[in-house]
């Protein structure tokens, strides 16, 4: 008996050692998200963290529902900004030359393809290649095994402007450009080419070299059933530069050994954040939003130096990377918080290079793209980046040319919406009013720097710019400029001027005084509400006063009313059809009564029933939005993942916390998807998030410790993250009213 006992515990003991846990790298598929809700879809990108290499396979034109794409066009050198396309791209083929891209596109089934954040692997059905790929900073080794076939060849082309030339029998070499500037690109193969004609449009040439838009080269070779390497390095400084970052890069080094130190790499960012429970599902989900955090900004030093959009020169770096591709309208909300936990290094960095960017243009920028600003949506959130930065202890940064550039840019520049630079006339109204004035539907339009499809958005540019004058005056406070603080302090009270007492929402209101009527706090506004509002309506941006939500709550009749007011948010149906609705409001995805899962300016509110009394309510909507809207099938991101910002959002909430207020120094508590959380601090210590029995079911807080001691609000700080140590919380099935409530 006692053998047969000893015998068993040892076979359970093998079976056990030969389960494999799954790492966590694993648990990431790029494919997540590659269907669109409604508008923007995701690529699959191969990359590092951070990198200035981001490569996929071109699938269908355009951006749209990747996945359902069964035909590869080519693929990408790069993609140079984040949801800006490619940039130069490569197909291989076989038999004879085709430069018509509708017609060379092989097909590809996702049942024989291989993805992860290090590396890409396809099956080309029309011509019998395996494609795959993986990359390094600044470098991509494509790897094409051609079969039997012994008349093979590789496209390489460019849909705009550009130059491109051989060199000997094994290289091929140019520039495409993006907006004002160059991506050169250096690509060496790893056998000889036996042929090279270039074509432009669909006509053949026999010279080397080709020039100008849809033009490139195409390349002949005999691989002998030997796999083809194409090893290509990309700058933004000049070709020279290219080939030197390629060999910086790949020299000695295998495919499978790039492969490799790519996928360690991406095992040491993932793993800074260790989940343990919860299912594989919301691992998949949890890793794969990570790694998509994990995606900007886009450091493009090359060899202690990088090309500036911003003055279009080269400067040298100083030792600190320059970093660009930023949407902070998105961003600052979730994505940079999460940076600013798990690598405040990395997240000075990139807000020094914001500085630097004020500094080669005169204006902080809060589009910045590797080609200069862009000038999309609204605010001034560099005040957020720079603010939450700065008081969450990392100080490094020149704080004060930061401060003067966000108080000139705050001052002089524009708040009109999807503009840049210097303020026009109605900046001076806004200025002297103490809100954006709005026009009334139907009436023409009367500035020039008003956007013909934007509109005014008047009522969020409103809240939005008071917001960041709360940032500029809690920063000008703490440099001593007094005078400022009492001035911002002053303008981040503008979203008073909006709130309408008889609706209790914030309403459009003209430059003489007058409510704007009739309002429909639904549809009032035209397409996306941009008359009034940015992309959603008025039940959304009723919530957008995150410094001040205290005062929010009174406005709206206090605790009971503003919960109700909550409440309603989330059940509040569409007056109209919801296919009308979605036509109006296309941004508008993971609709929840008038609540929008897949819009940023959402993203705070279901935390809001913490700063009302009632947070077992934040743990009951928390579970069911991420739980309905997001999934791990190519259609799991509830809308646009605008570099960051959905997924930020979702990495953030399973965790069990939130940062509703960036500046703040707060983060709001709801409920962990996971039994432990371990958050690996760059210092060395640990923050763990520890919800005792949470699963689908027991979703509520029971109690809660931190380091030991009683936690009876539902909030915690930066500070205790940063510090190490537990948040403990007990977790059941049904909601305990009384815990958190302040």
């Amino acid at each position: 008996m006692i053998k047969r006992t000893f015998l068993s515990l040892i076979a359970i003991l093998i079976i056990a050692g030969s389960c494999k846990r799954t790492e966590t790298v694993e648990y990431v598929d790029p494919n997540i998200g590659t269907i669109a809700q409604l508008l923007t879809t995701k690529v699959p990108t191969v990359h590092r963290p951070n990198s200035m290499i981001r490569v996929f396979p071109v699938t269908k034109p355009g951006l749209n529902d990747r996945y359902l794409s069964d035909r590869i066009y080519g693929f990408a050198i790069n993609m140079p900004s984040y949801r800006g396309g490619q940039l130069t791209e490569l197909m291989p083929t076989t038999g004879k030359i085709n430069v018509i891209r509708d017609e060379y596109a092989s097909l590809y089934d996702h049942a024989n393809e291989e993805v992860h954040p290090w590396h890409h692997r396809v099956e080309l059905e029309d011509y019998g290649i395996i494609a795959d790929w993986t990359t390094t900073e600044k470098a991509v080794i494509y790897r094409f095994s051609y079969g039997h076939n012994d008349s093979c060849n590789i496209i390489f082309r460019a849909s705009r402007n550009s130059e491109f030339t051989t060199e000997g029998n094994n290289i091929i070499k140019g520039w495409e450009e993006v907006r004002d500037m160059k991506q050169y690109f250096h690509a060496e193969l790893s056998i000889p080419f036996e042929g090279a004609v270039s074509f432009s449009g669909n006509e053949i040439s026999a010279t080397t070299t080709s020039s100008g838009r849809n033009s490139g080269i195409v390349i002949s070779l005999n691989p002998k059933n030997k796999p083809v390497e194409v090893r290509i390095g990309i700058s933004y400084i000049d070709e020279n530069q290219a080939a030197a970052n390629l060999h910086n890069e790949t020299n000695s080094k295998t495919f499978e050994t790039v492969m490799s130190d790519s996928r360690n790499i991406w095992a040491d960012a993932l793993g800074r954040i260790e989940v343990i429970g919860g299912t594989e599902r919301e691992k998949r989900i949890f890793y794969t939003s990570l790694y998509r955090s994990l995606e900007r900004m886009v450091n493009i030093s090359e060899d202690g130096k990088y090309y500036s959009g911003y003055d279009k020169r080269v400067h040298t770096d100083d030792l600190r990377p320059f970093y660009v591709d930023d949407w902070l309208w998105d961003t600052y909300r979730s994505l940079h918080p999460l940076m600013l936990i798990i690598d405040p290094a990395k997240q000075a960095d990139m807000v020094e290079s914001y500085i630097r960017m004020y500094e080669q243009s005169g204006w902080m920028p809060s589009f910045p793209q590797v080609h200069g600003d862009s000038p999309p949506m609204i605010g001034l959130h560099s005040a957020a980046l720079v603010w939450d930065t700065w008081q969450k202890g990392v100080k490094n940064i020149s704080i004060e040319k930061a401060y003067e550039g966000l108080r000139k840019t705050a001052l002089q520049g524009t708040a009109v919406a999807w503009r840049m630079g210097a303020g026009g006339a109605l900046d001076s109204i806004y200025r002297e009013l103490g809100w954006f004035p709005a026009l009334p539907e139907g009436v023409p339009e009367t500035d020039p720097m008003v956007d013909g499809f934007e509109k005014r958005q008047a009522v969020s540019v409103t809240l939005e710019h008071s917001y960041d004058d709360w940032c500029i005056a809690q920063l000008a406070k703490d440099l001593g400029h007094e005078a400022d603080y009492e001035l911002f302090m002053k303008t981040s009270e503008n979203y008073r001027n909006l709130f309408n007492p008889e609706n209790k929402f914030f309403a459009p209101k003209t430059a003489d005084g007058k409510w704007i009527e009739p309002f429909d706090p639904q549809l009032s506004g035209s397409v996306g509400g941009r008359l009034f509002y940015t992309e959603n309506n008025a039940w959304t941006w009723n919530f957008s006063v995150q410094h001040n939500i205290p005062g929010l709550i009174n406005m709206i009749g206090g605790n009971d009313a503003f919960v109700k007011r909550l409440d309603r948010l989330f059940n509040e149906p569409t007056t109209v059809s919801k296919w009308q609705f979605m036509g109006q409001f296309p941004d508008a995805t993971g609709l929840n009564g008038m609540f929008v899962a897949g819009n940023e300016p959402s993203f705070h509110i279901p935390y809001l029933y913490n700063y009302a009394g009632q947070p077992w309510k934040t743990q009951r909507r928390i579970r069911e939005l991420m739980n309905i809207w997001f999934d791990d099938k190519p259609m799991g991101i509830p809308g646009d993942e605008d570099g960051g910002g959905l997924c930020s959002w979702y990495v953030f909430s399973a965790m069990g916390f939130y940062p509703v207020t960036p500046g703040s120094g707060e983060y709001a508590i709801g409920s962990p998807f996971f039994e432990t959380v371990k958050i690996k601090l760059p210092d060395g210590k640990t923050f763990k998030i520890i919800a005792k029995g949470s699963s689908a079911k027991n979703k509520y807080i029971q109690s809660a410790k931190l380091n030991g001691n009683e936690l009876n609000r539902p909030f915690i700080t930066h500070s205790d993250i940063m510090n190490g140590g537990n948040l403990q919380l007990i977790m059941g099935d049904k909601p305990n009213k009384s815990w958190g409530k302040l």
